[in-house]
């Protein structure tokens, strides 16, 4: 089986030839990435139709920030921001996913006409999410998770990262399923950044396949993370801005899809597009 024919389907969402591209539209002010760029609905939808024309199979959105150390917005709030802007892009013929660890926002966001839910917490965080994500019947991200960003950094302590990712993102797979959401509607995140360190990170990227044992679709999520800013640091150890680790993100985006990953997630998406292009040509030849 070539890795390309191994990547898996998503029930419910279309099938690539390659590795997909997951846009990032980040509805916040305080991203670690973009806060504040794309805040405003209008400049929001806006920005996800220019990352589908700039290659992007499906465009994530979110309204609220998970970087290490924030603080959680409320509900009424993640809704006012999320739910027009999945509205607006469904309404231009994009796959929209959701970036939200809340069931209600889930199932606003699903009636406006989402296709796809990424739980960062993996259902963990609200215990109404999987109920809501089975009763949609739409595809659901299981991402690795051990606790909300104000904690999170504490709990980055392993023996071995990739053997315990591997162990807690199959028991999350078991609870979702056993919540009610299909096999086939899964998919697994090792969530690169969420209480790991770089080298953890590191290790992940590198052992990509052994998470391809669980059976099911992977998106990998490294787009500007801090292990690439330590990755990129110069002489005196100051990594560059999260916007100058673009190119960086698309090396990781073609080491992924050459590993068989389903989907990468990505806030630029051009370049990555084209790494993803290249692997896939790579593979055809080999």
């Amino acid at each position: 089986m070539s890795t390309s024919q191994g990547r898996g389907t998503v029930r419910g969402l279309p099938e690539w030839d390659r590795c997909a591209v997951m846009g990032v539209v980040n509805v916040t002010p305080d991203s670690f990435s973009d806060g504040g760029r794309w805040f405003d609905t209008t400049a929001a939808i806006k920005h996800g139709l220019e990352l589908v024309a700039e290659g992007a199979n499906l465009v994530d959105v979110g309204g609220e920030s998970t970087r290490p150390g924030a603080t959680r917005v409320d509900e009424a709030e993640e809704l006012r921001r999320v739910v027009p802007v999945v509205r607006g892009l469904v309404s231009e013929g994009v796959t929209v996913s959701v970036d939200t660890m809340r069931a209600r926002v889930a199932e606003q966001a699903v009636t406006a006409g989402a296709s796809l839910l990424n739980d960062v917490s993996g259902g963990l965080a609200d215990p109404d999410m999987i109920p809501v994500a089975a009763a949609a019947s739409v595809p659901f991200v299981v991402m690795h998770w051990r606790g909300f960003s104000e904690s999170m950094n504490s709990r980055a302590v392993y023996g071995d990262v990739v053997a315990e990712v591997l162990t807690e993102l199959r028991d999350r797979m078991d609870a979702v399923v056993g919540g009610g959401i299909a096999p086939e509607s899964v998919v697994i995140d090792p969530g690169l950044g969420f209480a790991k360190n770089a080298a953890h990170d590191l290790a992940l990227v590198a052992r990509l396949d052994r998470l391809r044992e669980l059976g099911r679709p992977l998106l990998v999520a490294a787009s500007r993370k801090r292990f690439l800013g330590q990755v990129l640091a110069g002489p005196d150890g100051t990594p560059p801005p999260a916007r100058e680790r673009d190119a960086a993100t698309a090396a990781v985006s073609a080491l992924s899809a050459h590993a068989g990953a389903w989907a990468v997630r990505v806030h630029s998406v051009r370049a990555t597009a084209d790494a993803v292009r290249v692997s896939r040509a790579v593979e055809g030849a080999a």
